[in-house]
């Protein structure tokens, strides 16, 4: 299916804003390391020295740039095909990393890349087109639809329920909790930015809409859902392991998203099943990518280990010949290193 014009446009900047933002994390890291070496306070327990290293602002303006042409994207192309886009970050990301960072990048990484850019290119495809929309008023037409407002108050219900009832008591064991609140919120967050920046490319194009009120009530609704989500990823990221957390989100977020789209804009209607089968089919390959991807960051961070382990030279010299004696299993390596074979008592149970 060829592209129409806005889906193209849409398509170009959301691949720019993953470019942008994928390349920020990495120039972020860059001068954080940077600043932690010259002050010997690194971010992580608390210190503030990268906001006087210019990489780091580099960086952070990149990733303004990204998510404002991510925002402007949803002008021009529906939720559906913006959105899973957003894994092509990752992949930037990942490759800067093993380039720049020296990170390296395993084959389960790679395996990873290739299937969130085949997935994409699926989803590109197949994609619908952007219905031409020539006023906020539709948007709040579509908006006040009943099959959309039923999803919005099941959206806002389960949002209370997990806030007020869940989070006190299992918010710092369950990763669903935080996750869970973040991708709601993020689904009506980007059913917003859809109609605000809807509104703000027609105004530009000479079609005032800030006349509306809808297009205001539609802005208080993106800082107030925007707010919620930065609050509770926060919470889940400073709770829970990112391996865990980003994967999880993504895949939450971006499913209600695209959820949110086909009920409010109508993004599958004339399309074919086998259509609306490949997006989906390239959706769930892109989730599978970016699993993976996550799964490989893991394993960098956490490579298995066999069952002996090294004592440096430092330790060698606070163990004495008499102490040896009662480590058993322990010997002398040829370059001076004691080695200590541990037993773990769990795997000779029967």
């Amino acid at each position: 299916m060829a592209l129409s014009t806005d889906n193209l446009k849409g398509v170009t900047l959301a691949l720019l804003s993953s470019g942008f933002i994928g390349a920020s994390f990495i120039i972020k890291k860059k001068g954080l390391k940077k600043a932690a070496a010259a002050s010997g306070i690194c971010a992580g327990v608390g210190g503030f020295s990268y906001l006087l290293e210019p990489l780091w602002w580099v960086g952070m303006i990149m990733m303004i740039v990204g998510e404002v042409a991510n925002f402007v994207a949803y002008a021009f192309a529906p939720a559906v095909l913006v959105t899973p886009l957003g894994a092509l970050s990752i992949i930037f990301s990942a490759v800067l990393a093993h380039f720049i960072l020296k990170e390296r990048l395993h084959a389960l990484g790679i395996l990873g890349c290739v299937m969130c850019i085949a997935g994409s290119v699926i989803i590109v495809v197949h994609g619908p087109q952007e219905r031409e929309i020539t006023s906020v008023l539709e948007i709040w037409n579509m908006a006040t639809q009943p099959e959309f407002l039923l999803y919005v108050t099941s959206v806002v219900v389960l949002v209370f329920v997990l806030i007020f009832r869940f989070a006190p008591c299992y918010g710092q064991s369950n990763v669903l909790i935080y996750t869970g609140i973040c991708s709601l919120m993020g689904s009506l967050s980007v059913m917003s930015v859809k109609a605000l920046g809807t509104s703000l490319k027609l105004t530009f194009e000479g079609m005032n809409q800030l006349i509306y009120p809808e297009t205001w009530f539609f802005m208080l609704v993106v800082v107030t859902c925007v707010l919620t989500q930065m609050n509770y990823l926060n919470k889940a990221l400073d709770t829970f392991n990112t391996a865990i957390v980003s994967p999880m989100y993504y895949v939450m977020f971006t499913t209600l998203t695209i959820l949110a789209s086909v009920i409010m804009f109508k993004d599958w209607d004339g399309q074919s099943i086998g259509n609306i089968t490949s997006e989906i089919c390239g959706f769930i390959i892109v989730l599978s990518g970016t699993i993976l991807l996550h799964v490989a960051k893991d394993y960098e961070r956490n490579p298995s280990r066999g069952t002996y382990t090294q004592i440096s030279p430092t330790l060698t010299a606070q163990l004495n010949g008499e102490m040896l004696k009662h480590v058993e299993g322990s010997e002398m390596s040829s370059d001076g290193e004691i080695v200590v074979n541990i037993k773990r008592p769990d795997l000779y149970k029967k």
